[in-house]
């Protein structure tokens, strides 16, 4: 429940549900298209086993990136078709009933593994390639 002097970031980071792991992708190289997992092995300190991005970012903050299943939806519409592939959007989770926005710089829990949001993965080319152009531009 909110309360009258709760800011809307204090509501953000409240969560009245856990989440729910949705789909995994995987690309085993760079500009390879994602391929749909059923399970994943993720390793501390390099992301998801059989990732390219578990190699080319060991040490970076994008081992992983999440989108919310809530928004394919809202991209969809924006892109006027009927469904979006989560593969389209370069993600590796795909993450519903849960506020992402409200894990921003927090540690959560993932099946057995504990992962640290570090920031917002801004759309990107490929997006756009996979999409429409324009289409992930702000």
């Amino acid at each position: 429940m909110l309360k009258h002097h709760q800011t809307l970031v204090d509501s953000q980071q409240t969560f009245c549900q856990p989440g729910r792991l949705e789909w995994i992708g995987l690309r085993s190289a760079c500009r390879r298209a994602l391929r749909s997992v059923e399970q994943a092995e993720l390793r501390e300190g390099t992301g998801i086993a059989g990732d390219h991005h578990a190699s080319l970012f060991a040490t970076g903050k994008r081992q992983v990136t999440l989108i919310q299943a809530e928004h394919l939806p809202v991209i969809a519409a924006l892109c006027h078709r009927e469904m979006i592939d989560p593969a389209l959007l370069r993600r590796n989770l795909v993450i519903s009933r849960i506020n992402l926005y409200g894990l921003k710089d927090k540690r959560f829990r993932l099946g057995n593994a504990i992962l640290e949001d570090t920031g917002h993965c801004h759309p990107c080319s490929r997006m756009d390639e996979n999409l429409d152009p324009g289409a992930t531009m702000p």
